[in-house]
């Protein structure tokens, strides 16, 4: 049989042990690990040796899943300390509200209505409460806790490898290791001392050892088409920070104080406070009367207290009222695509952190027509050739829509929302032309394109599936 000389010398060392780890191996022949693994799978080839994998995972709790593993979940400890029913705002003064709510409504252990919590019964443990005290692997209670950040998962992978019965044939007829020539020099070649030289054997059929190019994540570089396509557009890129004031996240938006989503259990808030800028009492008067713009507004006493606090933005829609508000004159085309908070349980189409793309056009004349040519040129350059709208309704838009693009195998698959700012939130601003708005999600649009079903594997650090992922357009 011809043998190369390391397949020999490994042999050769599987020949005084029958059996051994990869290290023993690597120390024996003197290379490295990586090397001796890739030995053994030329020789498991041709059928001279096994090798077998083993792989062990161990779970570690973080700082904050000790603590809950001595006291219990949040959800569990919000559940304990009240009994029947209970209003939410005396609910929210528990510490672990902001985290318990949620939960508790994903388990079904409670119903909100009306602002009332009511239990839903008690609840036995569950599979994440079962593993918190006693992890097992692969167990569904693991991946949850693992994905809420209160375990680690470490994985230990090791190979052993066994001499066959064909190789210890090969070894009593005798192996001579040989010094075999892998690369000639240009001497051996121009001299033609190479006749009287050992080659060794090239196999058409071994396959070469991969060469892993390095390249970007394929969400980050789909951002990056996205970015590209609205700066070929004509468009300027917007920033801004993550915390943000209730008045620009919501108030500026036209966004009633009372509405649901200012809840705590769908936003972040923290213990900042954010001053108001001057013309916030136009948006206060537009809120309580329409501040003359044709509307009634939403009535009520305005709180300045409320729009002060500060939040983990919710959407990058602000990012465009503020640009909007230090540039009033037209033209003004500007998108921001950036990462967005609110408190969502986890799971595979939900995230309480993703990214959203937003964008604005204001000038002289810009109907619904415009907004329409907008979405579409953008959804074709995206690769979307059906692209279709149906109405819509948003608090700060009007006439609204949502986009839709047909998906193989899919059918029509809506894509964000659309529409031209109402009056009610250009006008404190002496905004005087209209101004074209949408919004979209961009992780939704990440697994439609790579064909994902689980929204986390966009946030894993899967060199598997990043190396295995095609270049686009390749």
């Amino acid at each position: 049989m011809d043998l190369t000389a390391n397949e020999r010398r490994l042999l050769s060392a599987l020949g005084k042990r029958k059996r051994s780890g990869i290290p023993g191996l690597a120390k024996d022949l003197g290379t490295s690990e990586e090397a001796v693994l890739q030995y053994a799978r030329l020789v498991s080839e041709r059928g001279l040796a096994e090798i077998r994998k083993d792989v062990k995972k161990s779970f570690t709790l973080t700082e904050e899943g000790k603590g809950y593993r001595e006291e219990g979940l949040p959800e569990r400890q919000l559940l304990g300390s009240f009994t029947g029913s209970i209003p939410v705002k005396d609910l929210q003064r528990h510490p672990h509200a902001k985290l318990g709510i949620g939960w508790m409504r994903k388990k079904g252990w409670v119903t909100i209505r009306d602002g009332i919590v009511t239990k839903a019964g008690d609840p036995p443990p569950g599979a994440d409460e079962i593993a918190l005290r006693s992890p097992a692997p692969g167990g569904e209670g693991v991946r949850t806790l693992i994905d809420r950040g209160l375990f680690t998962e470490h994985e230990e992978v090791t190979f052993e490898v066994f001499l066959t019965p064909a190789g210890g044939e090969v070894l009593a007829a005798g192996l001579l290791a040989g010094n075999e020539v892998g690369t000639l020099t240009r001497e051996q070649i121009t001299s033609g001392s190479w006749k009287n030289l050992k080659l060794r054997r090239y196999s058409l059929e071994t396959h070469p050892k991969p060469v892993i190019p390095g390249k970007l994540h394929p969400y980050q570089r789909l951002m990056g088409e996205m970015r590209e396509i609205l700066l070929s557009m004509g468009f300027t890129e917007l920033y801004g920070g993550i915390v943000q004031s209730a008045f620009w996240n919501f108030d500026a938006l036209f966004q009633p104080q009372d509405h649901p989503a200012r809840e705590m259990q769908d936003t972040f808030y923290l213990d900042e406070r954010e001053d108001l800028p001057p013309q916030y009492e136009r948006v206060k008067a537009v809120h309580e009367n329409g501040g003359g713009t044709g509307s009634t507004g939403w009535g009520g006493a305005w709180s300045e207290a409320k729009a002060e606090q500060c939040v983990l933005r919710t959407h990058t829609t602000l990012l465009s009222i503020q640009h909007l508000a230090a540039h009033r004159e037209p033209p003004v085309k500007a998108f921001c695509i950036g990462r967005v908070y609110r408190r969502e349980a986890i799971d595979p189409t939900h995230l309480p952190e993703f990214e959203q793309l937003e964008g604005i056009v204001m000038d002289e004349g810009v109907n619904f027509t415009n907004l329409l040519g907008y979405l579409t040129e953008f959804y074709h350059r995206m690769g979307f050739s059906g692209v279709r709208f149906r109405p819509g309704y948003f608090p700060y838009t009007e006439p609204s829509v949502e986009p839709e693009v047909f998906v193989e195998g899919l059918g029509w698959v809506e894509l964000g929302g659309a529409g031209i700012f109402r009056e009610e939130v250009t006008r404190p601003w002496g905004i005087e032309h209209p101004v074209l708005a949408w919004g979209l999600g961009v992780s939704r649009v990440a697994m439609l394109t790579l064909g994902l079903k689980d929204l986390r594997q966009l946030y894993r650090s899967d060199l598997g599936w990043i190396r295995e992922s095609p270049v686009r357009g390749a």
